[in-house]
């Protein structure tokens, strides 16, 4: 009995034993398609100008948050400061350091994502091992993550 086209094996898709798969006919086509060296180009240039802007805010936001001192001056100034003034100053400087400390950890997904183009894996779900749809990496270019994986996780699921 021979295979139906559904299911027949080729060299060029690998994985399973021998390095062959089934082609499933079935299987949504946006999963199929690869980026194109022309895309991946594309959305390396949008890592590299997102990453250049966000070392530039964190760097602003952590001086300005040092800068701040939390409410006591950086004793240049003789006159006495309010106690609500202080908890301003303290709440400003620690959302500050938040908000340095978030646009930091997008950095570090950058760059991940930048290390995943030169291993060959961007564009590939971490989780499903399923290409992600081009239209999320336009949204989020660092995400590891495919947009149905990410729902079911944050639908407490996964």
């Amino acid at each position: 009995m021979r295979p139906s086209k559904a299911n027949k094996r080729t060299p060029t898709e690998t994985s399973g034993e021998g390095g062959y798969v089934a082609r499933n006919s079935k299987q949504p086509s946006r999963h199929r398609r690869r980026l194109t060296p022309k895309e991946v180009e594309d959305f390396q240039q949008r890592l590299l100008d997102k990453r250049r802007d966000l070392i530039g805010d964190v760097r602003c936001l952590h001086d300005e948050a040092m800068n701040s001192g939390g409410g006591g001056g950086n004793g240049s100034n003789s006159m006495p400061i309010h106690m609500a003034e202080r908890g301003s100053d303290t709440w400003e400087q620690a959302f500050t350091l938040r908000l340095s400390e978030a646009q930091a950890s997008i950095l570090r997904d950058i760059d991940a994502a930048l290390q995943r183009i030169q291993d060959g894996a961007y564009g590939i779900c971490e989780a499903t091992g399923e290409r992600i749809a081009k239209a999320r990496l336009r949204a989020i270019p660092w995400t590891r993550y495919s947009i149905e994986y990410a729902r079911k996780c944050e639908g407490g699921l996964a």
